[in-house]
């Protein structure tokens, strides 16, 4: 005989296989006109029957709003997390956890395993208006008979969240692409998946593309090389060089049909320090696709610095002919250290003048390098974010990666989604312009030494806490399956804009007031809620707040 359980959870549960989630505490989601809002349907069952048909059964929905619903899938970690880190993980051991979001036709049969817990994610659509809905989900058995059915109430204020005003980036690698699908670079295949996985980004509240028109030299170990992605055509003739920024053209063409804002150029210096170019080729004497420029090339004061004293311009010149040049962002060198900060300094140094006007940002931890005039828009680590905030440093963007593991929000599959969402309260409370990251879809190993399929190695080939590396998977047909993780990044990104609407309607201070009463706490970002509980409050005092405005 099959015993089936069924339960409505919180999204920012995570339903481990071993481990019964506990239940919404009240059937209720309340959301704001234009946001999407999420709900589970945790499921499990207990068996003494050898027949594995008798556990299937299937999800229906029954409402006036429109309601997506997707398998959680489990992905294997094997480097959950370092060893350094704080009491809050969930899980410290390796083992099988939810985050793969996988399409689900409702009506089609899942099957329960028994003494194990599974979820499929619920999504209610986020033009709903306003008012109250009721959303009925429905479980039966593989007959059609019912087992479990439970009403959600789902209340919509009339108040419409903000657009967001936050910069984003989250870096889109199309090598990865590339080499995941086994499609030639430029190939209209490669142009049809990377327009997908944009649009992908798009949804995830990116509104700032990374731009390869060099290869990004980023994540490799000095001396390697990635499948090359560069969209600027190069000649060079006795010295001379001529451009052809046409695919380039095809990439902001893309861009701005997607909805994408703004352009981040690649690098322009190799990452960690800027001692090197990155590698460049070009069409030359001595033949087609030829590197000109690499490891072996010094960054600053040599040959490299007379190209870019043609590129750049040239590069400007086409980006203001567009419209792109306004709302273009450069970088010198990724993530330098503050023993690289001559290295850094000279090259910096060597295109100030060409980069005048333009915006130009680079992640970094130390404090030196934005006291010395190097950076002029710090993007910096949330684990050395006090001196920044001290200082009141205008414009300040923020990020984490794999070091920011201790205390700090993050990402990883092994924390609670809490510290995953308390991002947007925090972005706000502490006037945050931008946030960075740099794993979208990075599906190649540590230092990029190989490949890696992103189903089966989470974690860079256990090099970082599995989580860092990508937000959305692969899908066989070249679009891109979205995770827990990411979903839960856009909860956090429309808590952003409902604290936006509350400064608008009612002050900055008034906001952060709110912030601070429900929380309970000082808020930093080391310090902070992370129960969905906080965010059932936030949100019902906000609206509450609203309600007469």
């Amino acid at each position: 005989m099959v015993q089936f359980i069924f339960k409505l959870v919180g999204s920012l549960a995570k339903v481990f296989p071993d481990g019964e989630p506990p239940a919404l505490g009240e059937p209720v989601l309340r959301g704001f006109a234009g946001e999407a809002l999420s709900v589970q349907l945790a499921y499990s069952c207990r068996s003494d029957d050898m027949e594995i048909l008798t556990r299937d059964f299937s999800l229906q929905v029954e409402s006036d709003l429109p309601v997506t619903l997707r398998t959680v899938g489990l992905v294997p970690v094997a480097y959950p997390c370092h060893a350094v880190r704080d009491a809050g993980y969930l899980r410290t051991e390796p083992g099988l956890f939810p985050d793969l979001l996988l399409p689900y036709q409702p009506g089609s049969l899942l099957r329960a395993v028994p003494g194990q817990w599974r979820s499929v994610w619920a999504d209610v659509d986020g033009a709903a208006p306003a008012g109250e809905h009721s959303v009925l989900f429905l479980a039966r058995d593989s007959g059609g008979a019912v087992l479990w059915q439970q009403r959600l109430t789902v209340s919509v204020s009339r108040q419409s969240l903000p657009p967001q005003t936050l910069l984003h980036t989250e870096w889109l690698h199309t090598d990865c692409l590339a080499d995941y699908y086994r499609v030639p670079v430029f190939s209209e295949a490669y142009w049809r998946i990377t327009e997908n996985f944009v649009q992908s980004a798009v949804r995830h509240g990116v509104n700032m593309l990374l731009t390869p028109v060099f290869t990004p030299p980023l994540d490799m170990e000095p001396g390697g090389s990635r499948t090359a992605v560069q969209l600027v055509g190069i000649r060079r003739r006795g010295g001379a060089y001529a451009f052809d920024f046409s695919r380039l053209q095809r990439w902001t063409q893309m861009a701005r049909r997607q909805g994408v804002a703004y352009l981040e150029m690649a690098h322009l210096f190799s990452q960690w320090g800027a001692v090197s170019a990155p590698t460049i080729y070009a069409d030359t004497e001595d033949g087609p696709n030829e590197v000109i420029f690499g490891w072996s090339s010094p960054a600053a004061g040599g040959a490299y610095t007379v190209f870019l004293q043609a590129f750049l311009p040239a590069l400007k010149a086409f980006l203001q002919q567009e419209g792109w040049l306004e709302h273009t962002w450069f970088h010198i060198s990724d993530e330098p250290e503050e023993h690289q900060l001559a290295s850094f300094a000279r090259a910096a140094d060597s295109v100030r003048g060409l980069l005048a006007g333009c915006h130009v940002l680079d992640a970094l931890s130390s404090y030196a390098f934005y006291q010395k005039g190097l950076v002029a828009r710090p993007v910096v680590s949330v684990d050395h974010a006090e001196p920044f905030l001290r200082a009141q440093v205008p414009h300040l963007w923020v990020y984490y990666c794999m070091a920011q593991a201790v205390d700090v929000p993050n990402r990883f599959m092994a924390l609670p989604s809490g510290r995953n969402r308390i991002l947007g309260v925090l972005l706000y409370y502490f006037n945050i312009e931008g946030f960075l990251h740099w794993g979208f879809d990075f599906y190649n190993s540590a230092y990029s030494r190989g490949h890696i399929d992103p189903y089966r190695v989470t974690d860079g080939g256990e090099a970082f806490p599995s989580g860092d590396a990508f937000l959305v998977y692969p899908a066989p047909d070249g679009t891109a399956y979205e995770s827990v993780r990411g979903m839960v990044l856009r909860q956090a990104l429309d808590d952003l804009r409902l604290m936006r609407l509350l400064e608008e309607k009612l002050g900055r201070p008034a906001a952060c007031r709110l912030l601070e009463d429900t929380a309970g706490m000082p808020l930093s970002f080391t310090s902070y809620p992370v129960s969905e509980d906080f965010f059932t409050r936030l949100r019902a005092r906000a609206a509450a707040l609203l309600e007469g405005v």
